[in-house]
């Protein structure tokens, strides 16, 4: 990529960077230009059809145009040769095809596939961008065209050659607008595909972000709960351990039963981004699990107090529902002096009411949660469609008020 963005060694005398990109308003498709190869096959075929048919149409003019010499030859020659950079220099391929194609005429040689090459050479340039440039060059070949067969005629070769008719300009014209169009429908197409492959790509990693995001909530909050009983009655088993053997053996109990079970909740979710598009093995949690929730919380030291009952919810909606609540109680254990907790559970206006209240104090600044946990309790919530608020209370407690809509937002 290097050596192609370098100018030219002064023996080759290629062409300088501003024909091959253009006047600063030209540039565009920088990066196909870099990786495109010469196009070989499709040039040498061109080339072919295009001395074959120059022969054919000198033939057919035998009288009307010059007959074709070496000087003839080689233009056509240099205007096919140009078309294997058509796609590295667009511009100075467009300029020299029209240049080349100009000059055939204006020498008096045989009408014929010559402006093949012209279209070519200009079809690219448009595809890659370049529409200004190209349509100078077409431009440029027909001005050269009419003042080559209207009045340049007397003093060029063929002959005693005549004016040439101006409906042959208007066919020309049509021509050349044709070609136009089509590169230029061409353009926008390639213009979309490559909108159409951003977007996709940029869809592929708003899903990744939005599962590695899910896949830390969903750890973080099965987690958070487990580890602090755990930490509780860690503390707990190492305080009794030569007082109260028992109450130690207790504690031990307790942080075995809650490691299992935050083992087998981390092998669900495992489970489930393993196999995306199979069935979990084992229902997500939900409200119905709240009495193993409050026994969590009770061993941590917790006394939780229930009223209300959960209406039938939505498997997405059980699940926030449970997490949100599970987290509540989590920051209590962590972050509050109180040992009392209390959860309502009630259904108003088409939504399900959680409120999660202690009564404090705050054991440090960040009462109520370090941050992580409140984000992913909002990011649930935001999902289905409601809202969380958490809090301080006046009266030196700490609040959560989750609202979720009984029906999903995508089910709306």
């Amino acid at each position: 990529m290097d050596e192609q963005r370098t100018p030219r060694s002064p023996a080759w005398g290629g062409p300088p960077s501003w024909w091959r990109h253009g006047p600063p308003g030209w540039r565009g498709g920088d990066d196909q230009e870099r990786h495109a190869r010469r196009p070989w096959r499709s040039t040498l075929l061109l080339t072919a059809f295009v001395f074959i048919g120059s022969n054919f149409a000198s033939q057919a003019q035998v009288g009307e145009r010059a007959s074709l010499d070496l000087f003839a030859r080689a233009l056509l020659l240099v205007g096919c040769g140009l078309l294997l950079w058509r796609q590295r220099y667009p511009v100075f391929v467009a300029f020299g095809t029209a240049a080349a194609a100009m000059l055939y005429l204006g020498a008096g040689y045989a009408y014929g596939p010559v402006f093949l090459t012209v279209a070519l050479g200009c079809f690219s340039a448009i595809v890659a961008g370049h529409r200004r440039a190209a349509w100078a060059a077409v431009g440029m070949l027909w001005a050269g065209h009419v003042l080559v067969a209207h009045w340049l005629y007397r003093w060029l070769p063929p002959s005693g050659d005549t004016p040439a008719a101006w409906g042959q300009e208007v066919v020309v014209a049509t021509w050349i607008v044709a070609i136009v169009a089509l590169s230029e429908l061409v353009r926008v197409r390639r213009e979309q595909w490559a909108r159409e492959r951003v977007e996709r790509a940029q869809a592929a990693r708003r899903r990744a972000d939005e599962e590695r995001l899910r896949m830390a909530r969903e750890l973080h909050d099965v987690l958070a709960h487990s580890i602090s009983v755990i930490n509780v009655q860690a503390g707990v088993g190492l305080a009794l351990l030569d007082s109260d053997p028992e109450q130690a053996r207790t504690a031990l109990t307790t942080i075995k039963a809650a490691s299992k079970e935050a083992l087998g909740e981390v092998r669900q979710v495992l489970d489930t981004l393993r196999a995306p598009g199979e069935a979990p093995r084992a229902p997500a949690p939900g409200l119905d699990r709240l009495p193993e929730l409050l026994e969590q919380a009770a061993s941590a030291g917790l006394t939780v107090e229930v009223q209300g009952e959960s209406p039938k919810l939505p498997p997405g909606t059980d699940l926030a529902a449970f997490r949100i609540v599970q987290e509540a109680l989590t920051n209590v254990v962590r972050h509050s002096g109180s040992r009392h907790a209390r959860v309502l559970v009630e259904q108003a206006e088409g939504a399900l009411r959680l409120r999660i209240d202690d009564d404090g104090p705050a054991t440090g600044a960040d009462a109520g949660g370090s941050g992580n946990g409140l984000a992913g309790m909002r990011e649930r919530a935001a999902a289905l469609g409601g809202t969380i608020e958490a809090g301080p209370r006046d009266d030196g407690g700490f609040r959560v008020l989750a609202v979720l809509p009984l029906k999903a937002k995508e089910d709306r």
